[in-house]
């Protein structure tokens, strides 16, 4: 909800994942492997934007992102097991369009999110937190035509 003096009304939103999760390939091919590009198709950055493409994500099945029975939240599970894979974690972001991420200006403003860590196992983290991003997702036609609609842009320097 977004409330302002005269009431509070619902806000609809879509989330994306952050393009770290996604598969980069070439015809099948990894372009990432391990934590290093495959030199291959990867050379430089531009060589691997115009080479390697981002694939589309299986919220449910690959990363156990699903929303609640509402609609009005979403649940996120640690650990999704499927066919080929285990994935561990995830990275969401709020969107304020197809290709833009909402911008949330807090100065002098209430945020309030509710979080339900029960059931979360001992050790993990089930935080939120906010970072400064480009609104495109640093799309800039050339070397990044992917942008804020597949989840590029993340920079955190904790």
């Amino acid at each position: 909800e977004e409330c302002t003096a005269s009431g509070c009304k619902y806000e609809r939103s879509s989330l994306v994942i952050d393009a770290n999760w996604r598969w980069v390939n070439k015809g099948g091919q990894n372009c990432y492997k391990g934590s290093e590009w495959v030199p291959r198709f990867c050379s430089d950055p531009l060589e691997c934007a115009m080479t390697c493409g981002v694939d589309g994500a299986d919220y449910l099945g690959t990363y156990g992102i699903k929303t609640n029975r509402y609609r009005d939240g979403v649940h996120l599970s640690y650990v999704t097991e499927s066919r080929y894979s285990a994935n561990y974690g995830s990275r969401l972001y709020v969107m304020d369009s197809e290709d833009t991420y909402k911008m949330y200006k807090l100065k002098n403003r209430e945020f309030s999110i509710t979080v339900d860590v029960s059931n979360l196992p001992c050790g993990l983290n089930g935080a939120i937190y906010f970072v400064e991003m480009d609104k495109k997702g640093d799309w800039d036609g050339r070397s990044n035509t992917a942008g804020a609609k597949y989840g590029t842009g993340y920079c955190d320097a904790q």
